[in-house]
């Protein structure tokens, strides 16, 4: 069962979350939030699994609420609700610490596979997308070559394990990975496991900022 907070400023796009997420034996409504503040009071007090964040509201908006409950060590992964791919909150939300990116107009099915994928730890939106996005955020990131080398968290990597680093920073799947290295996915899912441990991610997608932040992905890297 995996348990849902839903956070936006609008009822009837609350209303619309529940009726669906209700609807489905997987997963729990454990609660609503109308503006940035009540989600991070409610985050802490429910503890879901998801929380589904919307970006623009009145007083404390998403963003701001996604940062405090990241910083907070909340268990909780944050799924930001955009209404366009490119938003340019969407940068500030992966600075934030969210999870990942769903547009408002997503199908159903898309939804619900995002809440799942990010309940347990996956990126949620597809490779061509991670991509678009990462490349216009690489835009927003000051250039560190040359010094990543010094992070201790990099010197912790094996060198395939770093592969893999740079690999998930480029928005490849598990199954690209594998394809690449010639290896299994699941020898693969290992390999990032260990990857996020030790540089102290989250999920994939703090995987590809950290890659990004440390200049071992260019923005036009395919």
């Amino acid at each position: 069962m995996t348990t849902v907070l839903i956070v936006d400023d609008q009822p009837l796009q609350r209303y619309g979350f529940r009726v669906l997420l209700d609807s489905i034996p997987e997963t729990e409504v454990v609660g609503e939030a109308a503006h940035g503040a009540e989600a991070v009071r409610k985050t802490a007090e429910l503890r879901p699994d998801v929380v589904l964040m919307d970006v623009r509201m009145p007083g404390m908006d998403g963003i701001e609420a996604t940062r405090r409950i990241t910083a907070a060590g909340a268990r909780s992964r944050v799924l930001v609700l955009t209404t366009f791919d490119l938003d340019e909150y969407v940068h500030a939300a992966l600075r934030a610490g969210a999870s990942g990116f769903l547009l408002k107009d997503a199908r159903p099915e898309e939804l619900l596979a995002g809440i799942r994928a990010v309940a347990v730890g996956d990126a949620v939106i597809a490779p061509a997308l991670t991509r678009r996005l990462l490349d216009e955020y690489a835009q927003h990131v000051p250039a560190r070559r040359g010094d990543h080398g010094d992070d201790p968290r990099l010197d912790s990597l094996t060198d395939r394990e770093r592969e893999i680093l740079v690999a998930i920073g480029k928005g490849w799947t598990n199954g690209e990975i594998a394809a690449h290295f010639v290896v299994a996915e699941s020898t693969v899912k290992t390999h990032v496991g260990r990857v996020l441990s030790k540089i102290g991610a989250r999920d994939r997608i703090q995987a590809v900022i950290f890659a990004y932040d440390r200049g071992l992905v260019r923005p036009d890297a395919g």
